[in-house]
């Protein structure tokens, strides 16, 4: 069973920093895409970040790029999302997904919620202005 968990959530002031961790379990970490979405009281959820199994592709949603950075390590079966510069529109629950895929031909389908089976239970983010 595929298990993720989140934790580096919390209160930060606009311009701050924080560093989320996602560990996950279960499988072969090493071998799959992982992604980081978010979700705003009253807003459905949203792409914030993912990259394939190695790391070499990465892909950000353009309200993050140049202040968020996704990393993993493997050997820590941990992946990070390093948050730069928030704002207050970057308040939310973050979750970590990962997907029953090893790999996807078409790059598009990192965007996609729908593509990912197994989340994380989600970490609070408040920037306050």
């Amino acid at each position: 069973q595929v298990r993720l968990v989140e934790s580096g959530g919390g209160l930060v002031q606009d311009g701050g920093s924080l560093r989320l961790s996602c560990e996950a379990s279960g499988r072969t970490f090493s071998t799959y895409p992982m992604g980081w979405f978010r979700q705003a009281p009253g807003k459905e959820r949203e792409f914030v970040a993912a990259m394939n199994w190695s790391g070499g592709s990465t892909y950000y949603a353009d309200s993050v790029k140049g202040r968020f950075t996704i990393s993993r390590d493997n050997a820590k079966n941990t992946v990070y999302l390093q948050m730069n510069s928030l704002k207050p529109e970057d308040t939310a629950v973050y979750y970590c997904a990962t997907p029953s895929a090893r790999f996807w031909a078409q790059s598009g389908n990192y965007y996609k919620s729908e593509r990912y089976d197994y989340w994380g239970q989600g970490t609070q983010v408040t920037v306050s202005s």
